[in-house]
């Protein structure tokens, strides 16, 4: 099992309020820090002091961190054309040592497109699937070789496909809850398939539809990596949590249920006991409020009592 510190700066963060998270986590043994890539606030409240580059943000983590996986969940495939995509993350990729996860998704936000003058296309799926491929393709190409390829939506001529990133293969995830599109791609292109915000029957089904769309594929199950990611507000006492379920606009009873990650120690171990058996391989523990640092710690405080 891996355990990962997910967060949504769009909400309100600065550079350092994330580098104070990505910093914690990696001190307290976490396995990634992740985030969003969003450029407008939702919801209410004015998201100050505004949006940050999620690829700009985790150049700088990449050199103020040395151990811990950096990566986004997920980058959306209207914000960047592939080929650029494929060089600032096999650049990111350097700067880390070989650290870098991609998230890859269609997006969703078209408020946040039309705040800031970004292409929305009504169908975009296709266009995951081609930056899919030409990541891909981009990536292998051997050095001294070009790479081509020619699409409905991308074109490329000769690319020399370079820089080449540090690790063999940059992982890419993939998730969502379609039925058979996005579990076929993941099985084609993944070594991530992630499910976010479902309840834990809900995670099995998924996580089982990918399973078959491995076999459809040829490809082993098991060589695919299957997490979740739940929004989490944890705390030793019953007055920190409604501190910190306040604090984004939540009750705690709001907060519980089958979903979310909510409570102390024990019910932390719980929850994540069951995520396991139902064949999470990573759990990405959703922070809403960047400010507070001391969730991270906690959660630090937790972590050698969770699953290996």
């Amino acid at each position: 099992m891996e355990y990962c510190v997910f967060t949504e700066p769009q909400q309100g963060a600065s550079y350092d309020d994330q580098l104070a998270f990505a910093q914690t986590a990696e001190r307290l043994g976490f396995d990634g820090f992740f985030r969003s890539d969003h450029y407008l606030h939702m919801g209410d409240g004015e998201g100050l002091p505004g949006p940050t580059d999620a690829w700009t943000t985790l150049a700088g983590l990449a050199r103020e961190t040395s151990r811990i996986r950096l990566g986004t969940l997920v980058s959306s495939v209207t914000y960047r054309v592939p080929g650029v995509l494929a060089i600032q993350v096999a650049q990111v990729d350097a700067m880390s040592g070989g650290r870098v996860e991609l998230g890859l998704g269609t997006g969703w936000f078209a408020r946040e497109h039309e705040a800031y003058g970004i292409p929305f296309p009504a169908k975009r799926f296709d266009l995951l699937e081609e930056q899919l491929e030409l990541l891909t393709g981009l990536w292998s190409t051997p050095a001294g070789e070009t790479y081509s390829f020619e699409g409905a939506h991308y074109r490329l001529t000769d690319a020399p496909a370079l820089p080449k990133p540090v690790q063999r293969r940059i992982p890419l995830i993939v998730g969502g809850g379609g039925p058979r599109r996005t579990p076929d791609l993941a099985a084609r292109y993944a070594t991530e398939f992630n499910i976010g915000f479902r309840s834990e029957e809900e995670s099995a089904q998924k996580f089982a539809g990918v399973r078959q769309a491995c076999e459809r594929a040829g490809r082993d199950p098991a060589s695919l990596k299957l997490s979740v990611a739940l929004p989490t507000v944890a705390g030793a006492s019953a007055a920190d949590l409604d501190r910190r379920a306040t604090r984004i606009d939540r009750t705690v009873d709001e907060l519980r249920g089958d979903v979310n990650i909510v409570g102390d120690r024990d019910e932390i171990v719980a929850k994540v006991e069951r995520l396991a058996a139902l064949g999470a391989q990573r759990v990405y523990f959703q922070l809403l409020d960047l400010q507070d640092v001391s969730h991270v710690e906690y959660l630090g405080e937790v972590l050698p009592h969770l699953p290996r």
